[in-house]
């Protein structure tokens, strides 16, 4: 913050932009302040949040600061301003030919009479902008590059669920015949590999996503240095070509997260034994809507860059509860979601249906969630946090299993009979009703 409020306050401030409490800062300058501020940032001077970094250029501001420019640069001394050597005045222009600082005379001489002049500090002003336009396009991606790296590091925090995806499909396979344990085991040795395999992508894109980040950082930050040189200074450089190739070189090849996903193989029976304990299930309060909270933070956490502003996407919503409750027994049913772009299935008891924000902080419900963003869906149950689940989305039936005397609540891809996950060790103390949420595109 002390480095921001130095370079804001200099003459040499050169993008000022006006944040939404009304105080303005040098935007380069508050990018970086703020790389590392909490979210939702805080004005530096008054501490309001900011919730948005789309901040508009401060006209009057950006005059005043060209002017104080030009102003500093009248009142240097003849030696800091270079004179000509040959005719004895002041070097005002600069020639797009020889790339060099010319007096009025010199300009006029058959040397340079046929090049292309211009003032100074205009030729510099519109350098300086175009080092701006590079500086915008690289914070672009190292803040691409950083909500990345957020998440390959969220999904290697989270990757010890493989664990708890073994613990289900053991589960699984303890209720059928003894003879499936070679199916059990080559199940099990599958996941393991896979589960090897992928945590080694998603290590190597994080050190390539840590890698790159320093690098635009590191580019950035020359770009801004370049920016607050004075204007005589600042042509003389002569190193607009290699800076501005080292920033587009830089922005090239953006490492991708990886999308990570476990397959799923079917296990024998599974839907059968299932089937046994099939039940009618009655949707009581039924009712169309328009969102709930349940998705709240999970579309920006799945999508790449701002989540679209949902109010003005069209969507059809469906939400409704089993009438019937469920005090104990096994009992199973099953949901179509092929047409489905977001849902939500499981069971939840009367003290979380009941409640007008549903959130998932309240607890109460055993939920597998389906949440699409950008063009792929991500799996989650309502663990506390929500736990991501990377297997195939189903693309059919999903079904629903609850054994309430065990307290294990399963979700199972009915179309190749295999398993998506399950709630294991569960402890129910109170009535369970079916919970079904759908949004159609």
């Amino acid at each position: 913050m002390k480095i921001m409020r130095t370079l804001c306050s200099s003459t040499f401030s050169f993008y000022p932009v006006t944040i939404g409490c009304g105080h303005s800062f040098c935007m380069p300058c508050l990018c970086i302040s703020w790389e590392e501020a909490p979210h939702p940032p805080r004005c530096p001077v008054c501490r309001e949040t900011s919730h948005q970094m789309n901040f508009k250029t401060n006209i009057v501001l950006k005059t005043r600061t060209f002017l104080a420019r030009r102003a500093r640069l009248l009142h240097l001394p003849g030696s800091a301003v270079q004179m000509c050597q040959v005719h004895m005045q002041t070097k005002k222009f600069f020639c797009e030919v020889i790339k060099d600082l010319l007096c009025v005379l010199c300009s006029k001489s058959k040397e340079h009479v046929a090049h292309r002049h211009c003032s100074i500090d205009w030729v510099a002003e519109e350098y300086r902008q175009r080092l701006l336009e590079q500086m915008r396009c690289v914070w672009k991606k190292t803040k691409e590059n950083q909500r990345n790296l957020n998440r390959e590091t969220s999904k290697m925090e989270t990757w010890e669920n493989v664990t708890l995806r073994k613990r289900m499909i053991r589960a699984e396979y303890r209720k059928v015949n003894l003879l499936l344990y070679t199916e059990e085991k080559r199940y099990l040795e599958k996941i393991e590999n896979e589960s090897k395999e992928i945590f080694q992508q998603l290590k190597e894109s994080k050190d390539s996503m840590c890698l790159k980040g320093t690098h635009l950082r590191g580019v950035y930050e020359e770009l801004m240095e370049m920016c607050r040189k004075p204007d005589r200074e600042l042509l003389q450089v002569r190193a607009e070509g290699v800076l501005f190739c080292r920033s587009e070189s830089v922005q090239l090849h953006m490492p991708q997260p990886v999308h990570p996903q476990l397959s799923s193989w079917p296990i024998t029976g599974l839907i059968d034994r299932l089937s046994r304990f099939l039940v009618h299930i009655s949707l009581d309060h039924e009712r169309v809507t328009d969102d709930i909270p349940l998705f709240k933070g999970l579309r920006s956490w799945l999508f790449s860059s701002d989540p679209p502003d949902m109010a003005t996407i069209t969507r059809r919503c469906f939400l409704a509860w089993g009438d019937q409750p469920f005090l104990s027994g096994q009992h199973y049913w099953e949901v179509d979601v092929a047409s489905c772009s977001n849902w939500v299935i499981g069971f939840c008891n009367d003290s979380w249906a009941g409640r007008d924000d549903m959130t998932l902080k309240a607890g109460g419900m055993f939920l597998l969630l389906c949440v699409k963003g950008d063009d792929r869906c991500i799996l989650f149950t309502s663990s506390s946090p929500l736990l991501p689940h990377y297997v195939e989305r189903p693309v059919g039936h999903v079904g629903v299993f609850l054994d309430y005397e065990c307290g294990v609540v399963s979700f199972v891809n009915v179309a190749d009979s295999s398993l998506i996950c399950s709630f294991l060790s569960c402890s129910f103390s109170s009535p369970l009703r079916p919970f079904l949420y759908s949004e159609y595109p």
